[in-house]
């Protein structure tokens, strides 16, 4: 009966060591997961986004040389790192040039340093090879959510490349031609294709290809850990499959959804937190260039107040991946009008983004379709990025999200060249004011009371009417004492 006892006790040892074996590693994940609050809307109030071009970010293109850098975004107040698709990318009909494909390039030698389009992917539930491994993605948002960032993917519903296995073994899931031939995306508008031969467009008719869309999504949340999506071409893609995935991924976490897109608006209502400001963008583009005015910028800003919803917001940029590699670097674009737009894009309602390059003073377009690689030295904008998050991330009066502080137009003598405007919440205030024209302006303002004029650190105190003399692209943002 002892031996009996004995040979019972040995089992459920060996037992309870299994299980106690297996429950570190458990524990382990859970921490991992549990070691970053829930994506929630408070946090976005005061968020900062970065657009990371992985190929591009370093000489080695690697998620490793990236993941190294993720502490050092803290300086810059980032909150959201945004990684452009990381997937593999289709080898047939690859991008060599804007209008040649890989198959054009004759010589095999010349063939290898056309990369293509991050854009026209072979696999959504795998990494590119090139930038390292599924182990060193995995690193890449442990670091992040260990230095309080998350990580959002880059999605790409609306085609695939034209390697994936979906053409071969699901081909009803694609947009096909009246000879029954899978095409590349067609322009609603005008019926004819875009021009982006290299992929292939996705019919979301069809209910298999949105079932295996959706997990495919859920993959790298529940596998891999990821907070959420921008989702490429989004008013490209059913409003409907939109609200249906953020629904299916927010059972599992809670995620920040941003769309590529502006409208149509109904994007916003159950399926995406923030959409771009193109628009907003474009004008700040005409303004820099001397075509549109700051009259122009209120008009915006009040058809904005009347067409979106209270809780709808807007991510800003002076660049990103598009801008940079085909409209022009910030200096081409917006030349010395650059930091006061800059400068704008933090104290506006929204999101300002950060886009890879950008905080290195990058002038320069990055190649699209072969390597290139970011410049890396500090000059002009990395203190003002610095100096910028510290606003935002601290002032109440900056808040962007769903529960933005009030965004008022601000008279002034010079309405077509100053632009003026205040930011108010929970009592504090914030104004920014800006000659929007190349020359110096002299004009008074609705604006009284005592300040400090933040970017310079110094005291400011207005009286009503009181004339101010700007010089070109000037601009001050003040904060109430």
């Amino acid at each position: 009966m002892k031996k009996i006892t004995f040979i019972l006790a040995l089992m459920i040892l060996f037992v309870s060591c299994k299980n106690e074996t297996n429950q570190p590693k458990n524990a382990e994940n859970e921490t991992a997961k549990d070691s970053l609050a829930p994506v929630n809307d408070d946090m976005l109030e005061s968020a900062i986004i970065y657009e990371a071009n992985i190929r591009q970010y370093s000489p080695e293109g690697t998620f490793d040389a990236f993941t190294k850098d993720i502490p050092q975004l803290k300086e810059l107040g980032v909150k959201v790192i945004w990684l452009m698709p990381m997937y593999p990318i289709s080898m047939k009909k690859r991008k060599a040039t804007g209008d040649k494909s890989i198959e054009d390039i004759e010589d095999p030698e010349e063939r290898k340093k056309y990369l293509g389009s991050y854009y026209a992917i072979s696999d959504y539930k795998a990494v590119n090879p090139d930038f390292g491994t599924m182990e060193d993605f995995d690193e890449l948002v442990r670091t992040a959510h260990d230095n309080d960032m998350y990580v959002i993917l880059d999605w790409v519903a609306n085609h695939t490349g034209w390697d994936h296995a979906w053409i071969e073994e699901h081909p009803e899931y694609y947009t096909k031609n009246d000879k029954g031939e899978i095409t590349d995306p067609i322009n609603d508008a005008t019926g004819e294709p875009w021009g982006w031969t290299d992929v292939a467009d996705l019919n979301f008719d069809n209910e298999g290809l949105r079932e295996a869309m959706k997990k495919d999504m859920l993959f790298w949340i529940e596998e891999h850990d990821i907070d959420g999506y921008r989702a490429d071409a989004a008013h490209s893609v059913p409003t409907d499959f939109w609200e249906d995935i953020a629904a299916k991924l927010r059972e599992v976490k809670p995620v920040f959804m941003l769309a590529e897109a502006e409208s149509p608006k109904e994007l916003f209502h159950n399926a995406f937190e923030m959409g771009y400001n193109w628009e907003g963008h474009h004008i700040m583009n005409s303004i820099a260039q001397g075509d549109k005015t700051a009259k122009d910028w209120d008009d915006y800003m009040e058809k904005v107040d009347s067409t979106f919803q209270e809780d709808d917001y807007l991510m800003n940029f002076v660049t990103n991946h598009d801008e940079n590699s085909w409209a022009g670097t910030v200096e081409e674009r917006m030349g010395a009008a650059s930091e006061a737009m800059l400068a704008m894009s933090y104290t506006l309602p929204g999101m300002p983004l950060i886009y890879s390059g950008q905080e290195y003073d990058m002038n320069k377009r990055l190649e699209f379709f072969v390597k290139d690689t970011i410049p890396k030295k500090k000059g002009k904008v990395y203190p003002l990025l610095e100096k910028l998050a510290e606003l935002k991330t601290s002032s109440v009066a900056l808040h962007g999200g769903k529960s933005a502080a009030s965004y008022n137009d601000v008279a002034t003598s010079a309405d077509e060249k100053v632009l003026a405007f205040k930011r108010e919440k929970n009592g504090e205030t914030l104004y920014y004011i800006a000659n929007m024209t190349v020359e110096p302006v002299e004009f008074s303002a609705e604006i009284e009371g005592d300040f400090m004029d933040y970017m310079n650190d110094s005291e400011m105190k207005l009286t009503k009417d009181q004339q101010m003399s700007f010089k070109g692209w000037e601009y001050r943002i003040l904060i109430n004492k």
